[in-house]
């Protein structure tokens, strides 16, 4: 038992690894890698990618801000400080084994705070319901843009939609193959993890009251500024960006915003902050909008490993933090 536990654990990084790698070595198989240093030092503005950095945080803060709104319904105070570093790790921990992350900021509550896990878990659940909303709002209004975009692009350039299509390799449609299945199979998965808390009574209670407690959380439009604003600054992560470099920089909102869409539906597939999907789906969007293949590789190699390092200075951060955070102590109850 304990050994099929430990191979099932180790095909779970294993497999999400090769599976980014496989992506990224496709992706960059013909680069050269020695040209990224010029690059870097002299044709590209890091004023713009330092400026992006706090929105990128603000995020996080917003998401731990939501979560800690959400808990009290459910009779769960933690303290703001040990949910905003709990989403700091959650991310870097994800790193390593995707979407682990969302159990593991549950047990950091659970340790600190003596949070109940299922309705912490529960909890978890209402937000990506929200999130999911916020995506479909956004992928609707990006599809709209593109859809305007892309008729001006084919009325001026003749260009039909088939050539694009046709322009489109065999490598690339068996990549796209692939992200779709693993996307699938993670689906898959974490019903079946779902399905583990319904055989348990008590958790499956607990579960509901977390899903439910959007409905009575202290102020509705406070928690909607926090979910939107959590999204905007995720745009504004990813669109400051653009800025750094002269082959992106006069693209507009709209490409950034088509590209962020793609880019966020990509990170479904289960690879360490979907590395290789997110790299391949930005860079083919970057492409359809007429940058050079080897800019658009610049493009998301650089700005993918940017972020992701902050993300983990910022874990390594809240893993410090928290460990200088005393658990809430239980009272003894009253004889």
């Amino acid at each position: 038992m304990e050994a099929k536990k430990a191979l099932r654990n180790t095909v779970k990084i294993a497999l999400p690894l090769l599976l980014g790698g496989a992506i990224l070595y496709w992706m960059y198989r013909d680069f050269d890698f020695s040209s990224i240093s010029d690059v870097l030092l002299n044709k590209m503005d890091w004023t713009w990618m330092i400026l992006s950095f706090p929105f990128g945080i603000m995020a996080m803060v917003f998401r731990g801000l939501r979560w800690k709104q959400t808990l009290k319904p459910v009779g769960e105070r933690p303290r703001a400080s040990v949910c905003i570093n709990s989403i700091f790790l959650s991310y870097a921990v994800s790193l390593i084994i995707p979407r682990i992350g969302e159990f593991a900021r549950c047990g950091v509550l659970t340790r600190k705070e003596h949070t109940d896990f299922a309705k912490a878990l529960g909890t978890v659940v209402t937000e990506r319901a929200v999130d999911m909303i916020l995506m479909l709002i956004i992928t609707a209004v990006s599809f709209l843009l593109q859809v305007k975009v892309f008729g001006t692009f084919f009325s001026k350039t003749g260009t039909r939609l088939d050539d694009i299509v046709n322009k489109f390799s065999a490598t690339g449609w068996i990549v796209t193959f692939i992200c779709g299945t693993a996307a699938i199979i993670l689906i898959c998965i974490l019903l079946r993890q779902l399905s583990f808390y319904h055989r348990i009574k008590e958790a499956v209670h607990n579960l509901w009251l977390g899903i439910t407690s959007v409905k009575d959380v202290d102020s509705i439009p406070l928690f909607l500024f926090y979910s939107v604003g959590i999204w905007v600054c995720y745009f504004l992560h990813y669109y400051l960006t653009f800025f750094c470099f002269d082959f992106t920089s006069n693209l507009g909102v709209t490409c950034a915003l088509v590209s962020f869409v793609v880019g966020s539906i990509a990170v479904i597939v289960p690879t360490p902050n979907g590395a290789g999907p997110w790299h391949f789906s930005v860079k083919t969007m970057l492409a359809l909008y007429g940058v050079a293949a080897t800019n658009a590789l610049y493009f998301v190699l650089i700005v993918h490993t940017v972020q992701t390092l902050l993300i983990v200075v910022m874990g390594i951060y809240a893993w410090i933090r928290l460990g200088f955070i005393k658990p809430v102590s239980i009272e003894e109850p009253l004889e």
